[in-house]
């Protein structure tokens, strides 16, 4: 097997995983039409919350990464897909920041709370309906850009654990020895 990731690396890639898998269909749900009020409610409000940790864990991971540059793959992966990893990690990254900052504009220019994060005084935007929209607008975008850009990711990582058996998967897995 080749180099594995750091433990916290692993930890924040598996973390940060765990909990966009549990995002996507909250998203996707919380805003279905004749949704009972205290479910969508319970929805947003677990959207939010876990959207502004996963903006404060990518922010340690690429304080991590920078710090810590991933180990190199194996010889054996072609240039062209090193390249495609390296491109696809990076909008990875610039995807989940760019969910984070939308929705972050989303609720606070349209007036809606931060809950718990609130009592942390992050600064809120002066409620402005259109910027509120347009975050809006830009957070769904690139919520489907998001979920193409994952199933690549996951099916690339499959692909790599189940036919070519190089040990890239392995070096990510929760399990991996350095």
């Amino acid at each position: 097997m080749t180099d594995a990731y750091r433990p916290a690396a692993r930890f924040l890639h598996w973390t940060v995983a765990l909990i966009v898998f549990c995002m996507i269909p909250a998203g996707l749900i919380m805003t279905t039409e004749g949704l009972p009020r205290p479910v969508q409610d319970m929805l947003f409000l677990f959207h939010k919350n876990a959207g502004l940790v996963v903006g404060v864990l990518m922010l340690i991971r690429l304080a991590y990464r920078r710090a810590n540059p991933p180990p190199p793959l194996p010889a054996s992966v072609p240039a062209w897909q090193a390249r495609m990893a390296r491109i696809s990690h990076g909008m990875l990254y610039a995807l989940l920041l760019l969910m984070v900052a939308s929705g972050f504009v989303r609720v606070t220019a349209g007036g809606f709370p931060l809950e718990g994060w609130d009592a942390l005084g992050l600064p809120r935007l002066p409620k402005r309906e259109a910027l509120g929209s347009a975050a809006s607008a830009m957070h769904e975008a690139a919520a489907y850009a998001l979920i193409a850009l994952v199933l690549l990711h996951a099916g690339a990582a499959l692909h790599d654990a189940l036919v070519r058996r190089d040990g890239v998967f392995a070096r990510m897995w929760p399990a991996a020895r350095r």
